[in-house]
């Protein structure tokens, strides 16, 4: 019982905590050395900061194979996740979801086989991921969808 009270009350801790930090990140994104940055950069180091608070472990950014980038590759438990991030200020030319079309799931299927034979990794459950970033500062939306193709 205890044990189930720890590990609820834990949950609810971590999620406090990066709702808050998401806060913080969207105020600090206005401060004029944030938007010296390049958008898909700053969308990339938001996600990440995400990520890493909702307890992943980055092994890679950017990683660059076979025609293709990988913007993100991260270990969720003893899951492999293949994480491709994308941000948009509106939704006026689709939503970041929308932007990952066949032809770039397949572009990231390929990167993510060679990454897999390159470090000779034991084997894990893999999984594609993305990060859909919507708006820019405190308007800002961040959506993971898990298991995204």
């Amino acid at each position: 019982m205890i044990e189930q009270w720890r590990a609820t009350a834990g949950a609810l801790l971590q999620q406090a905590y990066v709702a808050m930090a998401d806060v913080i990140d969207r105020w600090c994104e206005e401060l004029p050395s944030r938007r010296r940055l390049d958008p898909g950069r700053r969308g990339e180091r938001t996600a990440r900061r995400r990520l890493q608070r909702q307890g992943y472990i980055i092994l890679a950014q950017n990683y660059r194979t076979a025609g293709a980038e990988i913007d993100l590759i991260a270990l969720d438990g003893a899951t492999l996740a293949f994480i491709e991030v994308k941000a948009r200020a509106n939704a006026a030319a689709g939503t970041p979801r929308e932007a990952v079309d066949y032809h770039k799931q397949q572009q990231l299927r390929r990167a993510a086989e060679a990454f897999v034979a390159s470090r000779r990794l034991p084997a894990l459950q893999a999984r594609f991921d993305i990060v859909a970033i919507l708006g820019a500062g405190r308007h800002r939306r961040i959506e993971l969808i898990k298991d995204a193709f």
